[in-house]
C-alpha cells in the first residue's frame, strides 16, 4: 500500500480586493439611499441631507479600505465605485418616470425615450467609476502615509 505523504491544509487565498465580494457590494449599497431618495423626490437636491448621503458613504469607503489595510485601495474602491455605478443605473431606470415627475426626457416619440434611457447608462457607470477612483486615490494616499509612519 502506498501511503500519502502528509499534506498541509490548502492555503486560504486572500481576495485581491482585501475583502469578500459581498462586502464590496455592501459598501456600494451605502451610497444608494441618496439615489433612491433623490429619484423619489423626497430630498432637496442641494440640501444638507443630500450632501451627507452623498459624501458620508464615500468617507466610510475610505475608512474601511484604510483600516482593513486592503492590498490595493485604489483597485478596491474603483471596484466599489463601479458596483455603485451599476446599481445606481438600475435604480435610476426603475424610478425613471418618478425622477422626472412625468416630464420624461425624450428625443421625440417612443424611440426617443429609449434613446434617453440608454444614454443615461454610461453616465451612471462612469460616475460610479470616477467616484471609486477618487476615493481609491485618497485611501491609497492615506494608506501610504500611515505605512511610512509605521516604519519610522
Amino acid at each position: 500500500m502506498t501511503q500519502n505523504p502528509q499534506t498541509s491544509p490548502p492555503a486560504t487565498r486572500r481576495s485581491p480586493f482585501g475583502m469578500p465580494v459581498l462586502a464590496l457590494f455592501g459598501l456600494a449599497a451605502l451610497a444608494l439611499p441618496r439615489v433612491i431618495l433623490h429619484d423619489l423626490r423626497l430630498i432637496d437636491p442641494g440640501g444638507v441631507l443630500t450632501w451627507i448621503l452623498a459624501i458620508g458613504p464615500m468617507i466610510v469607503w475610505i475608512v474601511v479600505a484604510v483600516v482593513r489595510r486592503v492590498p490595493n485601495p485604489f483597485l478596491t474602491l474603483l471596484l466599489v465605485g463601479a458596483i455603485y455605478g451599476a446599481l445606481s443605473v438600475i435604480i435610476h431606470q426603475l424610478l425613471w418616470v418618478n425622477a422626472f415627475a412625468g416630464d420624461v426626457p425624450s428625443a421625440g416619440g417612443p424611440a426617443g425615450s429609449v434613446v434617453a434611457r440608454v444614454a443615461a447608462v454610461p453616465s451612471g457607470l462612469i460616475t460610479g467609476a470616477v467616484v471609486g477612483a477618487i476615493t481609491g486615490l485618497i485611501a491609497w494616499g492615506i494608506s501610504a502615509i500611515t505605512r511610512s509612519r509605521g516604519r519610522s
